[in-house]
């Protein structure tokens, strides 16, 4: 658990009673290989903390097609944001690509750091600033880049990722088609 209040503090310092705190609030869960951490209509109410692994989350859409939404591995935070703050059923489903071990902080843990230690307040708001700032990138990029392009900044942004994702994730990532990033990469090589 160490590896979250080194994460904590490369935005904002801890005091000891801080830390303690933060540590006693979550959990921690192992999570085996393609296991399935938060299920669509599930009620989402924890925030995950990767100490090791990898996970994804995804949206599969009425005709069954799945949509990779992001990925998370070691030092990242995932969960259904939107359902997550506002208490309701997840949209998407959060999945193990490889064996994980994560740290569960429920909603009514993260409301009670917020109101004790306003540092938390603080912490929080600017990794969602973050979030927000690389998805609102990712969204031009994908309005307005190749797929080829989309791909080479994917590769350079995500080096650790591109190597433990199965290319058919990624491909569902950036928006194409498997057999497209295949010839892609096959143009590169």
């Amino acid at each position: 658990m160490g590896g979250l209040i080194e994460h904590i503090e490369k935005r904002v310092k801890l005091t000891s009673g801080e830390a303690d705190l933060v540590l006693s609030l979550v959990s921690t869960k192992r999570v085996k290989k393609r296991e399935i951490l938060l299920e669509k209509g599930a009620l989402c109410s924890a925030i995950y903390f990767v100490e090791s692994g990898a996970l994804r989350s995804f949206f599969v859409s009425e005709s069954g097609k799945a949509s990779t939404i992001m990925f998370a591995v070691e030092d990242w935070w995932i969960t259904d944001m939107h359902c997550f703050i506002h208490g309701l059923p997840a949209m998407i489903s959060i999945q193990a690509i490889e064996e994980s071990q994560v740290l569960v902080l429920s909603i009514k843990e993260l409301d009670r750091l917020f109101q004790e230690k306003p540092v938390f307040n603080v912490f929080f708001r600017k990794l969602m600033e973050n979030a927000y700032c690389r998805e609102q990138l990712r969204m031009i990029e994908s309005l307005s880049l190749p797929a080829k392009v989309r791909y080479e900044n994917f590769l350079k942004k995500y080096p650790q990722i591109a190597k433990k994702v199965p290319l058919k994730q990624i491909a569902s990532y950036l928006g194409i088609t498997p057999e497209f990033l295949s010839a892609i990469r096959s143009k590169t090589a």
